[in-house]
């Protein structure tokens, strides 16, 4: 290019226009903004402490409180048999207490719940009226395997894979059926203290 050429001009087309929002305009817009971020904090501060209130709590779950000498003592009048009461160590809690009256198969009974320490369940049955059909049901039907002597009783162990093992013995001239995911420690602790329950009355 010689010296003499001069660079070509940008067309008027080419040039950005600036839009100009006068400065009313501009505060009031400035306002709403404002306002708006005001209104959505304010909202916030509202919904907080609900959300707060209604957090899920970090500690376990409570668990209901079951006063199972209370209900005992309300069943003993139908039973025809003092309902044991075991006296666990701490960490077993019981989660029912009841006295379920006789279905199709005849046998009316005292159940009690226990989650143990190891977060496993055991359940107690207790009836002065078994029949073979009834304490099939209890043991899901489950085989014979073996005994465990539990203080100074014989229980008799019916296991099978994948259900909850049972032991079964009669106590104070009732039955008694242990059943649950608890290991054998556990099963013996509870079995000890319905001895112990039966015995001591």
């Amino acid at each position: 290019m010689s010296s003499t050429e001069q660079s070509p001009q940008a067309s008027p087309e080419a040039t950005p226009v600036k839009p100009v929002i006068p400065a009313a305009a501009a505060k009031r817009a400035n306002a709403s903004v404002i306002g708006m971020i005001m209104a959505l904090a304010v909202s916030l501060l509202a919904i907080l402490p609900v959300v707060l209130l209604n957090a899920a709590p970090k500690s376990e779950p409570r668990r209901p409180v079951v006063d199972v000498s209370s209900i005992a003592a309300n069943a003993a009048g139908v039973a025809g048999f003092a309902p044991v009461v075991p006296s666990l160590p701490d960490g077993y809690s019981p989660n029912y207490a009841r006295w379920s009256g006789a279905g199709t198969d005849g046998v009316s009974h005292w159940d009690i719940g226990y989650l143990t320490p190891a977060q496993q369940f055991v359940s107690v049955v207790q009836t002065g009226t078994a029949n073979p059909t009834w304490l099939n049901a209890q043991v899901k039907k489950a085989p014979v395997t073996g005994t465990r002597n539990v203080a100074g009783v014989d229980w008799t162990l019916y296991d099978k894979p994948g259900i909850e093992k049972s032991l079964v013995a009669t106590v104070g001239g009732t039955t008694v059926v242990l059943s649950g995911s608890a290991a054998f420690s556990e099963l013996d602790e509870v079995a000890d203290a319905v001895v112990t329950s039966a015995t001591h009355r």
